[in-house]
């Protein structure tokens, strides 16, 4: 690939290094320049340009990035399209990220032009989460390094999947002391079960009995399930304590006493049979992330736990400085919230007569919700949306919705209102706000994580933009610190002006059909999208 400045007479062909606007040009960085740009570019008064030319030998970014990522991708996992040269892979299930560090560390040092970033090992995962950035630092990288890529990435197994969780049965046996208040176990039950649950598992029984060897052996016999946990009344101390001599006298073995990670020192690795059994430390009475939680994980996405693994837990295991680390699924927010989405539902429709478009029947459901899901399906989050016009009926509509609703007293002032009242009920932490229209019903939700994911404002990819065949469409995905400027506009309008001014920061998104196109305005287009979907 040969990089720098071209006279105009040889760019046709090459790809920009920077945007350039010239007269009422705009061509953004990565245009591949053809004839009819270059004669633009000339009578614009543009004698040269800095560009990249693809050698013979060269793969494009996205296409080099494509290639690499379907390479490394293994089980569980979707593979996004290429966008700058980047491909981003997401959790199909819930589980654990898979991954071959060695064989990762090796493609990183094969050329600098080709990197894979992804979470750690042994991280939980949801659904839709990304794991994993395939990123082609220049415009082309040498077709060589690529192959050179695949074949690590082939070479044995799958270098990065997921781990899914598996249905755990899982049993829980309490010891008992007369210090020891009911309510304390009533608690550990009830946290067990939501950490056995976030896990894709069930807690199917809980038993109590005296802190004594022999009343937990016979307890420890009589237990069912794929994994026994035990949770003592004192911590054990010794591997000849009350914990691990009723495991033994049950025809237990232990694997494995004390691990290196705090809170959750006093963790005892043991097995009965082929079933697990894990003595708890006494944090596992409290939510907080403690080291019980990464065994536990393991086991319940089928990896075995060795007593070396848990040696090996001790780099990234002082967890009691760390509290903002995420709690048990079950717990914690369903998303990251750091993009909020913004649905626009006041509008009086109108074009379409007496009749509330948003409230149209559509697929069996008023057309509003269908845009409203979407979003809630998506990684989007909080959702917002913004009521006016029929505002009792919207909400009737929205039914039990884990949406934020937002009156806009102002909305026959026009479409400026109902985007000012929105913004004002974004988050503090939000950094990008997801704008939609409530009459756009064939979003889907895959379609919106896309936006969200080639979202990255401090690269310079802060507007984000749908588009159809070249063609810019709905929602738009703006920085929130375009919000001032959103906040200057007035009348009839949305912010879609911003596109235009902030042309350098905007990133375009080709989608897969023309969901990103399709509002309905009028009775027709109504009638045409009813008749579409009969």
């Amino acid at each position: 690939m040969k990089f720098g400045e071209l006279p105009l007479a040889e760019a046709e062909g090459a790809i920009l290094a920077h945007s350039i606007r010239a007269d009422k040009l705009v061509y953004k960085k990565g245009r591949r320049l053809d004839a009819g740009d270059v004669a633009a570019l000339r009578a614009a008064g543009v004698g040269s340009v800095i560009a990249a030319r693809l050698g013979s030998d060269d793969v494009h970014e996205d296409e080099a990035a494509r290639l690499v990522a379907a390479a490394a991708a293994g089980p569980h996992l979707r593979v996004d399209r290429p966008f700058t040269g980047r491909v981003n892979l997401y959790a199909l299930q819930a589980g654990l990220v898979a991954l071959d560090r060695a064989r990762i560390d090796r493609l990183n040092r094969i050329d600098e032009a080709v990197t894979i970033a992804t979470l750690p090992a042994f991280d939980p995962v949801e659904p839709k989460q990304m794991v994993a950035t395939v990123k082609i630092i220049p415009f082309g990288v040498r077709r060589a390094v690529v192959e050179q890529c695949m074949q690590i990435a082939a070479e044995a197994g799958p270098l990065v999947g997921i781990a899914p969780y598996r249905h755990l049965d899982v049993a829980l046996i309490q010891t008992r002391l007369p210090s020891v208040k009911e309510s304390v176990l009533d608690k550990t039950v009830a946290i067990t079960a939501d950490r056995v649950r976030a896990s894709g598992g069930r807690l199917i029984s809980e038993a109590r009995c005296a802190h004594e060897t022999a009343a937990l052996a016979e307890r420890i016999r009589a237990s069912s399930g794929d994994l026994l946990l035990i949770a003592g009344a004192s911590a054990i101390t010794d591997r000849e304590d009350v914990l691990p001599a009723a495991i033994a006298a049950a025809g237990g073995e232990i694997e494995h006493f004390g691990m290196p990670v705090d809170p959750g020192n006093l963790l005892l690795l043991a097995h009965l049979g082929d079933r697990p059994v894990l003595g708890l430390p006494g944090c596992c009475r409290s939510p907080k992330p403690n080291g019980f939680d990464w065994v536990l994980q393991r086991i319940a996405a089928g990896v075995r736990v060795t007593r070396e693994d848990i040696m090996g837990m001790g780099v990234g295991g002082l967890l009691m400085e760390i509290p903002s680390r995420p709690q048990p699924r079950e717990a914690r927010p369903a998303r990251p919230g750091r993009v909020a989405a913004l649905v626009l539902a006041a509008g009086q429709s109108r074009r379409m007569g007496r009749r509330n478009k948003l409230l149209a029947e559509v697929d069996g459901r008023a057309m509003v919700t269908h845009v409203v899901d979407a979003m809630l399906d998506s990684r989007a989050a909080p959702v917002i949306v913004v009521t006016g016009h029929e505002a009792d009926e919207i909400r009737t509509a929205l039914g039990e919705r884990l949406v934020e609703v937002v009156p806009n007293p102002h909305y026959a002032e026009g479409l400026s209102t109902s985007l000012k009242a929105g913004l004002a009920a974004l988050p503090d932490d939000a950094l990008g706000v997801l704008i939609g229209l409530g009459d756009m019903p064939r979003i889907k939700p895959q379609q919106i994580d896309r936006l969200i994911a080639a979202f990255a404002p401090l690269e310079g990819r802060a507007i984000i933009v749908p588009t159809v065949r070249g063609k810019r469409g709905n929602p738009v995905l703006f920085a929130t610190r375009f919000v001032p400027e959103m906040l200057q506009i007035g009348g009839d309008v949305g912010a879609r002006h911003l596109i235009g001014e902030h042309d350098d920061e905007v990133v375009e998104i080709e989608m897969e059909d023309d969901a990103a196109l399709l509002d309905i305005d009028t009775p027709d287009a109504l009638s045409a999208l009813l008749e579409r979907a009969s």
